[in-house]
């Protein structure tokens, strides 16, 4: 059993993830993840999402960003992610939080970032 847990912990891919956000809709975007909230977040377990973060700050050229960040605990990252993206809910999640953000130049929503180092 130890083994088979090593071998998953290992497996763990980092996600982190950058967007613009409108700050217009700060406020709804803070009730929508509200502890009281449900969301979607039994559907990021569904799919191996977890301990995903959110951050929010605001930047030297006045613009309010989000940086967010997960580890994928699953082995078909590609395959979950797909899965993800027609769960009714999910659709409905994202046409709520879609109206409070701007993607980055190029993007259709949140950009991937590039991971420099990781401490393990």
């Amino acid at each position: 059993m130890y083994l088979l847990w090593g071998l998953r912990m290992g497996m763990c891919k980092h996600i982190g993830m950058v967007i613009k956000v409108k700050p217009e809709k700060l406020k709804l975007y803070r009730e929508l993840h509200a502890d009281q909230h449900n969301g979607v977040r039994d559907l990021l377990s569904k799919y191996n999402i977890s301990k995903l973060c959110i951050f929010l700050h605001k930047l030297d050229d006045g613009n309010y960003y989000l940086f967010g960040s997960y580890e994928y605990i699953g082995d078909e990252y590609e395959k979950d992610m797909a899965r993800l993206a027609v769960e009714p809910r999910n659709i409905a999640w994202l046409s709520e939080t879609d109206e409070c953000q701007i993607p980055l130049n190029g993007e259709k929503g949140w950009a991937q970032m590039e991971q420099v180092y990781y401490n393990k």
